[in-house]
């Protein structure tokens, strides 16, 4: 099955670029622990569609801060894109907890490491986003006019762009399933 292709090149170019910081926030967080216990498979799956859901919400802030008269319109776009992805989002969210708890000895260390791991993602976001901020201007602003149209279009479907990631994922049965 072929990869996902954003259409337009500001898209793409802010495709690789979420996945890089956020593989790096994947890796500092749970390899080690899991490495061994999973042959890397399903951290590494993961972690791509991970990325690209925290990649979208990274546009969409950047967006909002270079063109806040375009927020409205985005806003709107995300808000059906949110709905048509929240199974996958929720399942998303279910899966790295899975992930910390599996890397936590007990409770204490468990609410400690939602702590340390969600405040790694949200300082990748951030990151993410002042990388988007600094493109030139152009881009920037062609990328978020862009935005819209990318959210409520077939290509910002995550369940079809990462199936060959999802299917390595989806083997590893979420609880009470």
């Amino acid at each position: 099955m072929p990869h996902f292709r954003p259409p337009p090149a500001v898209i793409r170019n802010t495709r690789s670029l979420p996945r890089a910081l956020f593989s790096a926030a994947f890796l500092v967080c749970f390899s080690a622990p899991l490495a061994a216990a999973d042959g890397f498979d399903y951290t590494s799956n993961l972690r791509e569609v991970f990325g690209a859901y925290q990649g979208v919400l990274a546009r969409r802030e950047a967006c909002a801060t270079a063109y806040p008269k375009l927020r409205a319109v985005s806003d709107k776009a995300y808000a059906g894109w949110q709905g048509r992805h929240r199974k996958l989002i929720d399942e998303l969210d279910l899966r790295v907890a899975m992930m910390i708890r599996g890397a936590s000895t007990d409770e204490r260390d468990y609410a400690r490491n939602v702590g340390k791991y969600e405040g790694a993602i949200l300082r990748q976001r951030e990151e993410v986003k002042k990388e988007l901020l600094q493109q030139l201007p152009s881009d920037l602003e062609a990328m978020c006019k862009a935005l819209p149209e990318f959210l409520r279009s077939a290509d910002s479907d995550l369940e079809k762009a990462y199936a060959e990631e999802l299917a390595i994922v989806r083997k590893r049965p979420l609880p009470g399933r």
